[in-house]
């Protein structure tokens, strides 16, 4: 369970890394404020403009739970927080509902600025922002599957969100 918890990145994979800096759009890159993906963005950055890191795109805050493994944390509470995504909360940490609603508000800013813009971001994060791409729950969010060094295209047409794919790797 790693949210805040503030760990470095496995960039060990240049080439993956390359690929994906060659995949995406020539976009300003913004990312969470942890290590992990601010080093991440710094990789793949090439030529592109970088945004402040926005603290608002971090993982979710698993609180008691952080840097915990789920065989250490397994509880009725905490098959709610996976199995009913919404209201619960993490003791000491956050809901699905609470991280959505500051990731939409970053996303939301960024949307009203540029015509594309680069986030690197964590499964999380992106996962709230799929189901609102897709409108569809945050418990079918969770089944999807985000790949370390994938991408992730989300589409804003100035009515919606649109998902285009999820989990590509270039």
């Amino acid at each position: 369970m790693v949210g805040w918890t503030d760990l470095p990145a496995d960039l060990s994979n240049t080439d993956q890394i390359a690929r994906v800096s060659a995949a995406l759009p020539d976009a300003p890159i913004i990312s969470s404020d942890l290590l992990r993906t601010r080093t991440t963005a710094d990789a793949i950055q090439g030529t592109r403009s970088r945004l402040s890191h926005e603290k608002r795109f971090r993982e979710f805050h698993y609180g008691e739970w952080e840097n915990q493994t789920f065989d250490a944390i397994d509880s009725p509470e905490c098959r709610a927080f996976f199995d009913a995504p919404g209201t619960q909360k993490a003791p000491g940490g956050e809901s699905w509902n609470d991280v959505t609603e500051r990731v939409n508000a970053g996303c939301d800013v960024l949307t009203g600025t540029y015509s594309d813009i680069i986030i690197v971001a964590h499964m999380g994060v992106i996962l709230t922002q799929w189901a609102r791409a897709l409108n569809i729950t945050p418990y079918e969010a969770l089944g999807q599957v985000i790949e370390p060094l994938s991408i992730t295209r989300i589409t804003w047409d100035g009515t919606k969100f649109e998902g285009d794919f999820a989990n590509h790797h270039p």
